[in-house]
């Protein structure tokens, strides 16, 4: 759970530490060029001029030391804990230990350059590499900070929890959360069976409910994760809320393995000590996620200067077809029910929200979805728009946003939610996205239930590599009107 997150966040770092500290050898030499005329040095292997090629120059004979200095660094500041507990460090104690462990570098530094008789290399040199080091990794830091900190204050990586239990463990597992709030945790509530305590507050969070009102609560409010902190006596009572919270695709975590499920994944995990085990129902890593975001955010970018002419020339051809708005806005269900606003062309008559009971019983798809081939809600510019996915091309500022991803289960709406059987919410366990696998296989010529099981195998086997192969077949898609209605 959030020892994971914090694992990967910590790799992240030092990936983004050795750019900086490789960006300081080059930064370090022109600087060290610069000063040299004022100053009584020995050699160097410098060129003559400021120069990139100097530059390349200089680190192709420095070679070793960029090889050495990287890892005992980076390895220095492992060691005086400059990554674990990153967050809830002050900044200060942070750049303390970053000058601290850039001392003892250049240190070794010194040694290496010694012992493999460097003599191009000056002191003056690793003296602007020390300080350049420490500047370029401070600013890395306050940036790093500034980013989780912001991130964390716009609520963009809350992980809402419920916590089931009141004991004195699960008062210490609140008071761990309380601790690191900075880490994006959030509780919605207590659950605990004793009905007198039903409406209380412990630790100033409210009993929401028993254990059998789990089903009833994971409706009502965004749950992320159900953790089970209870008594050994409880365990037999919260099997079948374990398998719940399984078919709605909410990873759940417990503190001993005594369950087999069918579809989750068994993790071992913990919590600043305290054993857990996490039943986990998707199958995406932490690494996958953040690519999958950032591969999102480039290609969703691209798509968005390449097809400009298509939304103008969509924008217009909406306008001057029918009166009302040029785009249509729409409440839709994302992650584990959040709920977010998703943009389209407006390919519909104003009012058709309104006609859509009465043309109930003219729906070709079975389940809590309203679809009709020949839909007279639907414009003559909105056919054609319909046809090619047109007016779908707005929600690329849905996946800017974050609210949804290029490939995922498509966003329902709230009252299709509600009507959905228990395994079927299992697909709100995955980012909504603009394609997938039933876009992709015929669309309107799939029954629901169909659908819905294609969304649970992309969510069961999903791979970075999955989604290059959907988003290159939703291009033949596009351009084919393929399944469109």
């Amino acid at each position: 759970m959030v020892r994971e997150k914090e694992i990967f966040f910590i790799r992240l770092m030092k990936i983004t530490d050795v750019i900086m500290i490789m960006i300081s050898f080059i930064i370090a030499y022109f600087i060290t060029l610069l000063i040299r005329p004022f100053l009584t040095t020995g050699g160097m292997a410098y060129a003559t001029q400021i120069s990139l090629d100097g530059a390349l120059y200089f680190l192709e004979n420095h070679i070793w030391l960029v090889l050495i200095t990287i890892p005992v660094w980076i390895s220095l500041m492992s060691i005086d804990g400059v990554y674990v507990g990153f967050r809830t460090k002050i900044f200060l104690e942070i750049l303390w230990k970053v000058f601290r462990t850039c001392i003892v570098s250049v240190i070794v530094l010194g040694y290496v350059v010694f012992l493999l008789k460097m003599t191009l290399t000056s002191r003056l040199y690793v003296a602007v590499f020390a300080i350049t080091g420490v500047i370029c990794l401070g600013i890395e830091k306050a940036l790093w900070r500034w980013f989780l900190d912001y991130t964390f204050r716009q609520g963009y990586s809350l992980v809402n929890m419920l916590i089931v239990g009141t004991g004195k463990r699960a008062q210490e597992f609140i008071n761990l959360v309380k601790a690191h709030s900075n880490w994006g945790l959030k509780i919605i509530g207590l659950i605990d069976d004793d009905p007198k305590l039903l409406g209380k507050s412990i630790m100033d969070y409210e009993v929401i409910g028993r254990i059998r009102d789990i089903p009833r609560i994971l409706r009502e409010f965004v749950i992320d994760r159900v953790i089970f902190v209870v008594p050994r006596m409880w365990l037999n009572r919260i099997e079948e809320a374990i398998n719940h919270c399984e078919r709605e695709g909410i990873d759940t975590a417990i503190s001993v393995d005594l369950f087999k499920p069918k579809l989750a994944r068994i993790r071992q995990s913990e919590f600043a000590g305290i054993p857990l085990i996490m039943f986990q129902t998707s199958m995406a890593k932490e690494w996958q996620l953040f690519f999958k975001r950032i591969f999102d955010i480039f290609i969703a970018t691209l798509f968005l200067i390449l097809l400009f002419p298509v939304f103008l020339i969509a924008s217009i051809g909406v306008k001057i077809t029918s009166r009302g708005p040029i785009f249509f806005r729409q409440t839709r269900c994302g992650l584990n029910g959040r709920k977010f606003t998703l943009y389209k062309f407006r390919s519909m008559y104003v009012g058709s929200e309104v006609r859509k009971k009465e043309l109930k019983r003219q729906n070709e798809m079975n389940g809590p979805v309203f679809k009709m081939k020949r839909d007279p809600r639907v414009t003559r510019f909105g056919r054609f728009m319909r046809r090619f996915s047109i007016d779908e091309y707005p929600q690329i500022f849905n996946v800017l946003k974050g609210d949804m991803s290029l490939v995922g289960p498509r966003p329902p709406l709230s009252d299709e939610v509600e009507m959905y059987e228990t395994w079927q919410r299992r697909r709100l366990s995955m980012k909504p996205g603009l394609t997938c696998i039933w876009q992709v296989s015929g669309r309107n010529k799939i029954d629901f239930e169909q659908w819905m099981e294609m969304d649970l195998w992309y969510i069961d086997h999903f791979s970075l590599w999955l989604d290059f192969k959907i988003l290159v077949r939703t291009v033949f898609v596009v351009l084919t009107g393929y399944g469109a209605a």
